[in-house]
């Protein structure tokens, strides 16, 4: 029976994937959370990689506070790409299949179409950098794995936008959100599904690929599905970028073209309207 480790297992997406793990009984899953397996302690990783040994790895851990990373540089570069570097090269150096999650921010913003994964990387804050640094280590690493660009990420689980809209909107009359960044969510269930297809098909097919749902919005109109199918009464306004001034730089746009995916995976990719109404049944 083929064991799969799941890193960051108390994530979001790990969270997704505990769950979806019910369905998959042919596989023995190792669930590690930061306690289990601290991708800022890199002897430690390395000692437990060894221990578990497992055939599969689903890297969903990560150091993804983006604003923090600004001040935090180094512990962001430990975790977002030194620890990659050692998975990928104990998934080499064992024959184990690595999916690595990555994230749109290794873009600059300034594309007009949606990107594909042959689009260049020029990361505007440091949280982009270190996955940025990541990417590149685990190809250099580990060729055959296979790296999934993903953007927005929500779920029931976690800290996230959909999550914060509900209840500021449930406290406050009136809330501010950007209208122009523009991208596409990604609901956490949908992408985890997806990386357990991707392992069940028929072929490995490593590279970069990119993964959201599908749409073309801003945060501003995320929003304003968020207060429609929760019936909320709060009035959302749309603001710029530069009246909500943060830490970290944002890409503007961001949009992932995931033409690849879904050719190459066969890949359904649900409409983001039909995965956000699953947050509120």
């Amino acid at each position: 029976m083929k064991k799969i480790l799941v890193t960051g297992a108390n994530g979001q997406l790990g969270s997704e994937l505990r769950g979806l793990s019910e369905n998959y009984k042919n596989y023995k899953w190792i669930f590690a959370d930061r306690n289990k397996m601290p991708l800022d302690n890199l002897e430690l990783l390395k000692t437990q990689l060894n221990t578990m040994d497992p055939d599969v790895i689903f890297n969903c851990g990560a150091y993804t506070s983006v604003d923090k990373a600004e001040s935090e540089k180094e512990l962001a570069f430990v975790v977002n790409h030194l620890a990659v570097e050692i998975i990928a090269k104990f998934a080499s150096e064992n024959k184990a299949k690595l999916i690595h999650v990555s994230t749109d921010y290794v873009f600059d913003g300034t594309s007009s179409v949606a990107l594909n994964e042959e689009a260049n990387t020029n990361p505007v804050n440091v949280y982009g950098e270190s996955k940025l640094a990541g990417e590149i280590a685990c190809l250099k690493e580990n060729p055959d794995s296979i790296i999934i660009r993903t953007s927005w990420v929500y779920s029931k689980f976690g800290n996230n936008f959909v999550k914060t809209m509900k209840r500021l909107m449930q406290e406050r009359n009136i809330i501010n959100v950007v209208n122009d960044q523009i991208g596409s969510p990604t609901y956490a269930a949908d992408l985890a599904q997806a990386m357990i297809d991707i392992l069940e098909f028929s072929k490995w097919i490593p590279g970069i690929y990119n993964y959201s749902n599908e749409g073309e919005i801003s945060w501003y109109d995320f929003a304003l599905s968020i207060k429609e199918f929760g019936g909320y009464n709060c009035n959302v306004g749309g603001i710029s970028s530069t009246s909500y001034p943060t830490p970290a730089k944002r890409p503007k746009f961001s949009l992932l073209d995931k033409k690849k995916i879904k050719e190459t995976y066969c890949l359904n990719i649900p409409e983001y309207r039909e995965s956000l109404k699953k947050m509120f049944i």
